[in-house]
């Protein structure tokens, strides 16, 4: 990295430069810039020197809608920014300001704070303060030399793979084996001792919260607090410069690439949480920072009846437009960079059914899915949708492409109500258990489309869905009326987790953490656990905690050692999910045997050892439930085409209060079974005989291994 340099006078008319590539593009001791703006009368570049200063320079050539200049002695680290010249005439969706400072869209590095969040009185009015003193400057980035080494995508296939979501901040602010100077950052999370306890728990994959720069919303700023998760992005390209103890200007590019390389040296795959359905800059009355002063109208869904106002199907004030042509371009570019440049492994598509629609309405066969199909770079990475937005329509669970894994939610609710004995039955919870294929098989898809999961960033974690029936968001400072009410939680008798000093209600809390990592871990599809609830993170009822950078939302790795036998759990849960392909299913259950005279591949029991009839099926009180997973045969075959058998494993998971009788079916199915796992009992008996009775303790799940 070379210093910053200021240009010279000589410079005031630019070289010509070139339209292609967007941003600022460093090469033989000059910088190319190069903005698509065409609707713009002018385009001013601003330079900023170490004691910001800005110099304001015209660029005086345009081709293909580009406007373009190239600058020898302007190297990497200089700071920058555009103002960009046109009509303001809100009426028509056009909101040129030259008063304010852009962030460049291809900005690779992005430096300093979003920091007034004072509004304007009438966002169809034009403001006219100099919004420079406010706005983060752009940054020129060269080539960093970095070196990758050996690195190489660890490609773990989709049924092998479990995800671990974490925050970059969070997740080592309270690490004690992490140096203080690198808690909190990209040099953090490659951290030995981070990366050791991910390997040891036998996860596949981290998938980090926003790291794309972004700032916080003026109300935020306004009340003292700060926007901690990161889903309210300014810079497509650039690395949050926060999470960088390297430097600012630049340096977080090389630091996050070694976070990276240090990672997929673990075996880890690094799937990032991006947010393209929205930007920082809200809806009419929110900041001008940048897409709305290059070119409203092609940046976001604009009211057809009053451009002036914003079509909202994210609930941020702004919708941003992928079906514009450009939009995508933008939007595609960011995505190959992060694969081609960063190494990245795959995404997750914060509110996906925004990116999907055309001009109102969600189409899975519009631009954004067609070109993301067509991509040479993005068809081979990890895609995850978060299938819904809040618009009509937005709701698309089961509905994306064959290339595209879901978040599946439904899996996540009826899960909550079985343990919470709600669920009215165990005819959704079986769909859930066997890969949801009432979901995504009747369009070809498989199983591995569902990334199941229990908890996730938005809402409560683990053991407060177990401490609290309510919300307690008061410290968000919208007097507890954010987040969702839909929690589907139970306290067990008493609201918090000061409860667990009640020994009775610390044993049952904890049994059903038990209870739902061994549903999660062992059911068909992707696993997705939330960072910490492996050893019981708490933000003490919080469930929304987005705007909180303090212990509430930090990972308190003191608690490894109280929730010792949770972790211990989960590491042995994903050794037997890692070691058993019948647990990890390319393609969906048929109920019927898969060799001759063979067992069925996946069989339900009743507790009286019988297979499940229509009756049991739609008998609302039931609450225990056995699933007979056969290994006769996988469906799928393997690598060279050869028959891929298992062991043969019964699962019963009984959410009732009292405790019940079960018999263990007999010939075919076993001649005895081997106890794995008792959520109920840290020592229980090794073995049981086929046909033999046994109790399951109320609220527990008893895993079996089936001899023959």
């Amino acid at each position: 990295m070379t210093d910053a340099t200021s240009p010279r006078p000589s410079q005031t008319i630019p070289w010509p430069g070139h339209w292609s590539p967007l941003g600022a593009t460093y090469a033989d001791g000059a910088t190319n810039f190069a903005i698509w703006a065409p609707d713009a009368e002018q385009v001013e570049l601003c330079f900023f020197d170490d004691d910001d200063n800005e110099t304001r320079i015209p660029l005086l050539n345009r081709t293909f809608d580009v406007w373009h200049g190239r600058f020898p002695g302007v190297g990497p680290g200089q700071h920058y920014g555009y103002r960009v010249h046109g009509p303001w005439d809100p009426a028509t969706g056009r909101r040129f300001n030259p008063a304010k400072l852009l962030v460049d869209p291809y900005a690779r590095a992005i430096d300093g704070e979003f920091v007034n969040g004072d509004g304007h009185s009438d966002p169809n009015e034009r403001d006219d303060r100099d919004s420079a003193p406010w706005v983060p400057r752009s940054v020129v980035v060269g080539d960093d030399a970095f070196d990758w080494g050996d690195d190489a995508p660890p490609q773990v296939p989709w049924e092998n793979s479990v995800i671990y979501e974490l925050h970059v901040r969070g997740y080592t602010m309270r690490h004690p084996d992490v140096p203080e100077e690198l808690r909190g950052t990209y040099a953090g999370l490659a951290h030995p001792a981070v990366i050791d306890h991910l390997v040891e728990l036998g996860v596949t994959a981290v998938e980090l919260l926003p790291i794309q720069q972004f700032v916080s919303e003026p109300h935020l700023l306004r009340q003292g607090s700060a926007n901690y998760w990161g889903y309210n992005t300014l810079g497509f390209f650039a690395p949050h410069a926060d999470y960088s103890v390297s430097g600012a200007r630049g340096e977080q590019v090389a630091e996050f690439k070694a976070m990276v390389k240090a990672l997929h040296a673990a075996g880890l795959e690094v799937i990032l949480d991006v947010v393209y359905n929205h930007t920082a800059e809200q809806g009419a009355g929110g900041p001008t920072l940048c897409f709305r002063g290059i070119d409203n109208r092609a940046y976001y869904h604009l009211d057809p009846d009053d451009p002036s106002k914003y079509s909202d199907y994210t609930g941020t004030g702004n919708t941003f437009k992928v079906s514009h042509p450009h939009a995508l371009r933008l939007v595609m570019d960011s995505l190959r960079y992060w694969v081609t440049e960063m190494h990245v492994d795959g995404f997750r598509f914060d509110l996906a059914s925004a990116l999907a629609r055309s001009m109102h309405d969600v189409d899975m066969l519009g631009s954004f899915m067609t070109v993301i199909e067509q991509d040479p770079v993005l068809r081979e990475v990890k895609l995850i949708a978060e299938p819904w937005d809040i618009g009509p329509g937005g709701y698309q669970v089961g509905e994306f492409p064959h290339l595209w894994t879901e978040w599946n939610d439904k899996f996540r609710n009826t899960v909550r109500d079985h343990w919470r004995g709600l669920a009215g039955g165990v005819h959704d919870l079986a769909f859930r258990l066997a890969g949801s294929s009432d979901l995504y098989a009747d369009d070809g898809r498989r199983p591995y489309a569902s990334i199941n999961f229990v908890t996730a960033h938005d809402g409560f974690t683990l053991r407060d869905l177990v401490s609290y029936n309510e919300k307690h968001n008061d410290a968000n400072g919208e007097e507890n009326r954010d987040g969702t009410d839909d929690n589907r939680s139970w306290n067990h008798g008493r609201e918090g987790i000061e409860a667990d000093a009640d020994p009775a209600i610390r044993e049952l809390r904890r049994r059903q953490l038990r209870n739902f990592m061994t549903t999660l871990l062992l059911s068909t599809g992707v696993p997705m656990l939330a960072a910490g609830d492996e050893m019981g993170r708490t933000q003490w009822g919080n469930n929304n905690a987005y705007c909180l950078d303090n212990e509430t939302t930090w990972v308190d790795w003191s608690l490894r050692e109280e929730f010792a036998d949770l972790n211990q759990l989960v590491q042995k849960l994903l050794a037997l999910r890692a070691q058993h392909p019948v647990f990890r299913q390319r393609r969906f259950f048929e109920g019927r045997s898969i060799i001759p005279g063979g067992r069925k591949d996946i069989a339900w029991f009743a507790p009286t050892g019988t297979e499940m009839d229509d009756a049991a099926w739609h008998d609302e009180t039931r609450q225990t439930l056995g699933m007979y997973l056969s290994g006769d045969g996988i469906r799928s075959r393997g690598a060279h085409g050869e028959r891929i058998t298992d062991d043969s494993f019964l699962v019963w998971l009984h959410s009732g209060a009292d405790d019940v009788q079960v018999v263990l079916p007999a010939a075919p199915w076993a001649t005895s079974y081997d106890v794995v796992i008792d959520t109920a009992d840290v020592d229980p008996p090794e073995r049981h005989e086929a046909g033999a009775t046994v109790t399951l303790t109320g609220r527990s799940c008893l895993v079996l291994r089936a001899t023959t």
